[in-house]
């Protein structure tokens, strides 16, 4: 391996000069100190829980679905780097997942994190600051940072990839990274020239870490509602006063310091959201060359005791008078926490997504190892006392709507990826503003539909293995625990419902829906004659119709009552999910009916074809249930005061 780590390393020195001469993303695992032959990486084991990259899927959606290459190829930022770069990349990102990150998952679950009361400090499970600094060194957090500022400036569909593979491997460690990356973005967009330069290298280099501090106790969603106070200082600075709850990786001994982004009020601001200002507050005190001062009053006061992602320190958090740097603009800083807080958005939906793969795996090793009555069709499994119950079709449904929901949602994220790097880079305006404006249409979707769908599929692949997998040493209980707090932070996925239906659909007339149903009828009319595709196209042109008229209906009934639109914004959400991904898994089959059609005798492609076949059969017909269940309006849901009462 050692020899294959230098051929990988130099393939990349050569296209890619900024690799040279430095540790990189690509030297992780040597950092890490991984010597393991490469090839036993890749092999499927029986051991449980276990974890295997998913590259070959990560190859078809970025070279052959998305052709990224073509997509980005004329940004002068991205002219170095070709499909060989980014599979190496993927390929260290996925040795590091399944060799360092993979195997701390289930002991820091059962580890958790630990407060010192006194010290006001909290310790992380075995293995985790050895793991950050691994990572440190290899890179992984300047992926798709600025190189003025120490990062390389990878596209962000590359980002996405990694992390999803390390949402697989860890949920609990990598939302350490996943929040520090957050506050770089929000500081990237809104800080100030000196504060970008004293912040921005050390968070990505991974010296510093980062949280984001919006909610209290008495409101959640509703910040409009904080109470926590921002004093002027006669030096500029601010004195933060107030109390923050559920504040997740508020407090570790992973990094010598933690950047707080925090909001709050100033003295004059005025009431409600437009009220709010965003700040810096350190954790130490530092100096305008970055040398750590005294402790700052911003202390973790308790550690919420929860249901999953127990390895992850949520803090209930106490500033007092601690010291706050403004943010941006006076009373402008949700503006600017929503640039953390939509790339949160997209992440967590990230995460159960590497739920949804990593489960599927150990469900399908479980499935096809373990002996349990015989086949309704006849003994399958001849020399052994029963058949594996891979033989079972529901089994096999439960296995496959994992299956289906972790490429389709593959998919969707490394599209958004796509779209997030043409919004930022992109030379030609248009294209960077109607990139911007799917992105934005698409952001709720990732959050609310692949979290649902993970804790759909989480809970299947636990039901495989049946009471095994409700034992905690199997793994498979804690990925359902897991992801079940996807479904809240970060907006909940009715917060995520309403902004859609109400914000990036109506609020614009349907603008950006149609510019996404666009691309949906000219996939469409590409392929309505291709008799191959027919059980993909007929059913994906016969729900973008309805959904047109829905939409339709839905916004006129919302007319005369608004309640309207929060009694179908859950259902809507999710007919849009599967509009989306019946779009992509169209899109999925076009490309393997192609290169099966070239002579390909690959078996990845008909796998995929057989996938997509059970999603539009099994998965897909859900919307046109949402959609009867959405008309059926607000009265059955508000008319009810003595079944509540």
């Amino acid at each position: 391996m050692r020899h294959a780590k230098r051929l990988t390393l130099n393939l990349l020195e050569r296209r890619w000069p900024r690799f040279a001469g430095r540790p990189g993303v690509v030297d992780s695992c040597a950092l890490a100190g991984i010597i393991i032959p490469i090839d036993s990486l890749f092999t499927e084991s029986t051991d449980m829980p276990s974890f295997t990259p998913p590259l070959r899927d990560f190859q078809f959606v970025l070279h052959e679905l998305l052709q990224v290459s073509d997509a980005l190829g004329g940004m002068d930022r991205f002219a170095e780097i070709d499909a060989q770069t980014v599979d190496a990349v993927l390929e260290e990102g996925g040795r590091f997942a399944a060799e360092v990150l993979q195997p701390l998952n289930l002991s820091g679950d059962s580890q958790g994190c630990k407060l010192d009361a006194q010290a006001h400090s909290v310790t992380t499970p075995d293995g985790f600051k050895q793991a950050w600094d691994q990572m440190s060194e290899g890179g992984w957090l300047s992926l798709v940072g600025e190189e003025q500022y120490g990062g390389q400036a990878l596209p962000h569909y590359v980002n996405t990839c990694v992390m999803e593979m390390f949402n697989s491997a860890n949920q609990a460690w990598t939302m350490y990274p996943g929040l520090t990356s957050g506050v770089y973005a929000a500081l990237l967009a809104h800080g100030s020239d000196e504060q970008k330069a004293l912040y921005l290298p050390r968070l990505l280099s991974g010296q510093w870490a980062g949280t984001m501090c919006l909610t209290e106790a008495h409101c959640g969603t509703d910040l409009g509602l904080l109470r926590t106070r921002a004093e002027p200082q006669a030096d500029g600075s601010h004195k933060i006063t107030g109390s923050k709850i559920f504040i997740s990786a508020g407090e570790h001994d992973l990094t010598e310091n933690i950047i707080h982004l925090v909001l709050a009020r100033l003295p004059d601001a005025p009431p409600g959201s437009k009220g709010i200002s965003l700040f810096i507050v350190p954790k130490f005190k530092v100096d305008a060359e970055g040398r750590l001062g005294e402790r700052n009053p911003v202390f973790c006061t308790g550690l919420e005791e929860k249901m999953g992602i127990h390895a992850n320190a949520t803090c209930q958090i106490s500033l007092d008078g601690a010291d706050g740097f403004l943010v941006g603009e006076p009373n402008r800083g949700l503006a600017a926490m929503f640039v953390m807080m939509n790339g949160a958005r997209l992440g967590v939906g990230n995460q159960s997504l590497g739920l949804t793969e990593v489960a599927y795996q150990n469900a399908l090793a479980y499935a096809k190892e373990r002996l349990q009555m015989r086949s309704l069709s006849g003994t399958k499994n001849k020399e052994g006392p029963a058949d594996p119950i891979i033989v079972h079709p529901d089994v096999r449904k439960m296995l496959l709507t994992a299956k289906a929901y972790a490429e389709g949602g593959r998919a969707l994220a490394a599209y958004t990826g796509l779209l997030l790097d043409q919004a930022q880079h992109h030379p030609d305006a248009d294209v960077r503003d109607e990139s911007e404006e799917l992105l934005a249409l698409l952001t709720p979707i990732v959050k609310a539909f692949l979290t649902d769908n993970g804790l759909i599929a989480t809970n299947a692949c636990l039901q495989v293995f049946g009471g095994h997998g409700y034992i905690h040493e199997n793994g498979m209980e804690q990925f359902a625990r897991d992801a079940r707090i996807n479904l809240i932070y970060e907006g909940t996925n009715t917060i995520q419902a309403l902004d859609l239906l109400g914000r990036k659909v109506l609020a614009n007339q349907g603008q950006s829906l149609r510019k996404f149903g666009k691309q949906v009828q000219e996939l469409v009319v590409a392929h309505m004659a291709d008799d191959k595709m027919a059980e993909f196209i007929q059913p994906l042109r016969k729900l973008a119709e309805e959904f047109t008229q829905f939409t339709m209906d839905i916004g006129m009934s919302a007319m005369s009552d608004a309640d309207e639109v929060g009694a179908a914004a859950t259902d809507y959400l999710r007919a849009a999910g599967h509009l989306v991904f019946g779009y992509f898994f169209a899109r999925m089959a076009a490309v393997a009916h192609d290169k099966i059609a070239a002579g390909s005798d690959d078996p990845f492609y008909p796998a995929k074809l057989q996938t997509a076949r059970f999603y539009f059969a099994r998965l897909f017909p859900e919307a046109t249930l949402l959609m009867q269940t959405a008309r059926s309006g607000a009265a059955n849901l508000l008319d009810t005061e003595q079944a509540l009462a």
